[in-house]
């Protein structure tokens, strides 16, 4: 049977329409949560509802993969976790492609998205306003984990340090992205006292793909970008490695996290938990894609120690976790 994935969206958000305000109208814990949300145990992620009532268990799962490249290659990517997910957890599974991280956000805030994964910047957004519970994230089969921001241009392009910069374009991804804006932005005003529309003009381009072509076709004369896509792209031969100059690498960042909606019964959240934990990645297209960055197991981790720093960088961004 052929699953309308507007239908099973929209049936969703009905179907919670009466869940938003249990939390908001109890006096809770909650930190920079947002008031529909409470967090007991302080983790600074929003806790399960106690009351059975405002618990769902869905007999369709909605995926949603961070924007970060072409939709279709990762629906091919994600294909076989999904047939193990469905396994594990008895449920349905449709990947639903996301535009855009506001739109991912708002899909977990209103009810149409139940498991996801989170880009980096997007992560405390996510945890704040729309309830979401990470438990893991991508490493290598060693343990390693991470990526890096990268300021990168063009051979030829007249950049060669990043003060080359002044006067000139650079290229960004979204607001909401660790690597692709805030990252960046943060680094530059402190490392280098540059400010945007002050000391050089930023564009967005949306996706952390679309400023690497940018570059490596000479649209941008400069961009930040995640280097784990930039990895990916060059592994499959979207870019080759002499159209892009590297000008900067930052510290290592955490790569997106996975997790869940709040309020999906303990036991639900459980199995998916342990579907991404105990995936065997050997011989998938999860494995096909991901080893292109040197990834090759789901890692468990916690949002309030492994997402500190980049809550560091939302700070001196002054960035605010209010739900708009």
């Amino acid at each position: 049977m052929k699953l309308d994935v507007k239908l099973l969206l929209g049936a969703s958000a009905i179907a919670l329409m009466s869940l938003g305000t249990t939390a908001s109208a109890q006096d809770c814990p909650r930190g920079d949560l947002d008031e529909r949300f409470c967090d007991v145990d302080g983790d600074l992620v929003a806790d399960i509802p106690t009351d059975p009532a405002d618990l769902i268990d869905p007999d369709t799962l909605i995926f949603a993969y961070t924007p970060v490249e072409d939709p279709a290659v990762y629906k091919t990517a994600w294909a076989d976790f999904l047939e193990h997910l469905s396994a594990k957890t008895g449920k349905e599974v449709v990947f639903f492609p996301v535009q855009s991280n506001a739109a991912q956000i708002e899909a977990m805030r209103s009810g149409r998205l139940h498991v996801a994964g989170f880009n980096t910047g997007s992560n405390p957004l996510a945890v704040n306003c729309a309830g979401f519970r990470p438990f893991a994230l991508m490493a290598a089969t060693d343990g390693s984990f991470g990526y890096e921001m990268e300021i990168i241009t063009y051979p030829g392009s007249g950049i060669e340090k990043v003060e080359d910069i002044k006067g000139k374009q650079m290229a960004f991804t979204s607001p909401t992205s660790n690597s692709g804006f805030k990252a960046p932005s943060a680094i530059l005003r402190a490392e280098y006292g540059m400010v945007a529309e002050v000391d050089f003009e930023p564009v967005f381009s949306g996706k952390h793909d679309n400023s690497i072509l940018g570059v490596a076709n000479k649209d941008y004369p400069a961009a930040a970008i995640a280097n784990s896509v930039l990895h990916r792209m060059t592994e499959r031969e979207v870019v080759s490695p002499d159209q892009i100059v590297s000008i900067y690498t930052s510290q290592t960042f955490p790569t997106t996290g996975y997790g869940t909606a709040h309020n999906l019964t303990p036991e639900l959240q459980e199995k998916i938990r342990d579907a991404f934990i105990n995936f065997e990645w050997e011989g998938t297209s999860l494995e096909e894609e991901f080893s292109k960055s040197n990834e090759g197991q789901f890692l468990p981790m916690n949002y309030k120690e492994f997402w500190a720093v980049i809550r560091q960088i939302d700070a001196a961004n002054d960035v605010s976790y209010a739900c708009e």
